[in-house]
């Protein structure tokens, strides 16, 4: 492969396959994408101009079920990300022990620079040029950097005027009222916190004594830090695309979360009577947050933050990334020889696949859960796997992103073998 995102992704599993006994066969079969689409798709513009948009579906395996995955739209959107975006859902899924295999899909786009018809109308551009190639059987979408349950559900609803049939299994993340769970919007939030409760008792941490970054306040990162600001943790910076924000004795992140929905903007506000005093002491860049001296830092903006040339200024000794591949594979390394616990994101952010996996369940089963069951089925599930891998980095005296891929590699070997293997047909001898 030449280098590229996916070439960077890929090192995750050399690194793996030096602790698996998983067959040849397996191996091969993971080192690239099944099936890779590209899709140009025509919008009529508001102003009456025509625009073309590159999209992109890529369904990287799918031994152990049908392909699953989220739709980003993103200025910077390529089918090499995609591809690695969705080599990251094999394993995931694999991970969590869901009945999946992974993909994803995107658009190059800048949705803040369409109207909210120009964004229908390219979300339905999408599905018309992809509709052949998923399916409640074969591939289904997810909502993903700046996708939503709106934009999930005009997805759904063009699958459905294609098929000529209600089809509410083939997109999750939809609006509840057609079919969505509840849930699903603060899954990934609710699965990462699952992960840093069960984890952090580990190392003898107290919520009132541990300081946290987080990087990326949006549908992930701003739940996550609600979570975890009731939960006692002292949450001193967050950030959006714009900037963040530090506050040494610690933010008002309720505060701060209405305010940002109030104004589209971040900032810390508490209101006394009819005076708002701002509480933030600073305002850093998202690259000044990652290397704060903080005790947990969080990544859950976009991939590659942390890279070879800053993995020596972080400060954190505990990193989980709720966002998709944020550390590349170098400076993992220098992470590792520093001490830092890095929780993976195949491991951290994979609350929102799981409730994917019980919305995907519910639609075509007919039977809808309530709140109260989705928590109390994400929650064991999300602790067992974090307890497993933890057990294989202790075992094999490893680091936890290469215990998660570990863990992932048996399941996928497994599967892959249960087909047959040369080993299988070169040493089978007629009786």
């Amino acid at each position: 492969m030449s280098h590229s995102l996916l070439a960077d992704a890929s090192q995750r599993l050399e690194w793996a396959l030096k602790y698996t006994t998983i067959s040849e066969d397996a191996v091969e079969s993971l080192k690239y994408p099944q099936t890779s689409l590209t899709v140009s798709i025509p919008v009529r513009m508001d102003d009456g101009s025509l625009r073309v948009f590159q999209g992109y579906r890529v369904r990287y395996d799918d031994t152990r079920g049908p392909g699953k995955g989220g739709v980003r739209y993103h200025p910077n959107v390529s089918l090499d990300e995609v591809q690695s975006l969705a080599f990251w859902m094999t394993f995931k899924c694999a991970a969590l022990n869901l009945p999946y295999g992974g993909a994803k899909g995107g658009i190059t786009v800048n949705p803040k620079e369409l109207s909210r018809m120009e964004l229908e109308r390219l979300s339905r551009g999408y599905i018309d040029a992809i509709a052949d190639f998923i399916g409640p059987d074969v591939d289904i979408l997810a909502p993903d950097v700046y996708t939503n349950a709106m934009v999930m559900g005009w997805m759904m609803d063009q699958y459905s005027i294609i098929k000529r049939q209600f089809s509410p299994a083939v997109v999750t993340g939809k609006p509840v009222t057609m079919g969505g769970s509840l849930g699903r919007e603060t899954a990934t939030a609710m699965g990462a916190f699952y992960v840093i409760e069960a984890m952090m008792p580990k190392f003898d941490r107290a919520p009132s004594e541990t300081r946290v970054a987080i990087q990326g306040f949006g549908n992930a990162g701003g739940f996550l830090a609600e979570m975890l600001y009731q939960a006692g943790y002292k949450i001193v910076a967050v950030s959006d695309s714009q900037g963040g924000i530090y506050a040494q004795n610690g933010l008002n992140i309720p505060a701060i979360s209405q305010f940002k929905k109030a104004s589209r903007r971040l900032q810390a506000m508490y209101c006394d009577d009819t005076v708002c005093h701002t509480t933030a002491e600073a305002v850093l860049t998202n690259e000044e947050l990652l290397e704060l001296d903080v005790d947990i830092l969080i990544p859950a903006a976009l991939e590659n933050q942390i890279t070879e040339a800053n993995a020596n200024n972080i400060k954190a000794k505990y990193i989980f990334e709720v966002a998709n591949g944020p550390i590349t594979s170098a400076a993992d390394t220098i992470l590792n020889d520093r001490g830092i616990y890095v929780f993976p994101d195949i491991l951290v952010n994979a609350g929102g696949v799981t409730v994917s996996y019980f919305e995907w369940v519910q639609n075509r089963s007919g039977l809808y859960w309530s709140l109260d069951e989705i928590h109390h089925r994400l929650k064991p599930r999300m602790v067992e796997e974090a307890a497993n891998i933890w057990a294989i980095a202790q075992d094999l005296s490893i680091d936890l992103r290469t215990a998660g891929y570990v863990h992932a590699l048996s399941r996928l070997g497994d599967a892959i073998s249960a087909k047959g293997t040369r080993d299988y047909y070169v040493n089978h001898v007629k009786s």
